[in-house]
């Protein structure tokens, strides 16, 4: 559905402890690896992320944590992506980055986090472009069409994460949005880390 967008404002999204650090993105990611290997992937999928003995400890209930990212980013890869975009990165994405360079697998209709040398301003991608130029082709969605504009591709399948540097908070970290096309949804974080949280938060509860 193409049209007018509803955007959820970040009441009650804000993350306690959310990620920052290299350290503190390692443990996340490891955690989030383990959650979606019991969780979301099936059975193929599986065959694809895990060697023999982590699928038989995995089948015998045994704690597994793949890796699903990519190796840290170098110090000069960021900040040439920085330099190429004209901004610096809010710290919780910089400390993602410097855990992992991008990340393969997602909760929901995302495929993955860019590479750093791949994140591109929302409005220069071949996919957000085409979003926009539909989105400003239909009137009453001027505002969503300068979000799209001003933001930042993080991520996108389906989807789209997009980071908004015009919007920071006191602790320096830009809001995030996730960008739902299909239904015309955007979901509003107070940062990257806590978008990248809410997957978590949802395999969490889908384990209960």
């Amino acid at each position: 559905m193409i049209g007018v967008t509803d955007t959820t404002e970040p009441e009650e999204n804000e993350v306690a402890g959310a990620p920052t650090t290299p350290e503190e993105w390692r443990a996340f990611l490891e955690r989030y690896g383990e959650l979606y290997v019991k969780v979301r992937a099936d059975e193929e999928e599986l065959v694809g992320l895990l060697d023999e003995d982590q699928l038989e400890a995995l089948h015998q209930g045994e704690r597994v944590e793949p890796w699903l990212g990519e190796a840290p980013a170098r110090g000069e890869a960021l900040a040439a992506s920085e330099e190429r975009l004209g901004v610096q990165f809010p710290p919780g994405l910089r400390g993602f980055f410097l855990t992992s360079d991008g990340w393969t697998r997602l909760d929901g209709w995302v495929d993955g986090v860019h590479p750093c040398d791949r994140v591109v301003w929302m409005r220069d991608s071949e996919a957000g472009g085409r979003v926009t130029e539909t989105y400003s082709s239909i009137p009453g969605n001027e505002e969503d069409v300068e979000l799209f504009r001003r933001s930042i591709e993080i991520a996108r399948g389906e989807d789209f994460w997009l980071l908004d540097p015009t919007d920071v908070g006191p602790d320096g970290e830009w809001a995030a949005y996730e960008f739902t096309p299909k239904y015309g949804d955007t979901t509003k974080y107070f940062s990257f880390s806590a978008l990248f949280h809410s997957g978590c938060e949802s395999m969490e509860e889908d384990m209960d």
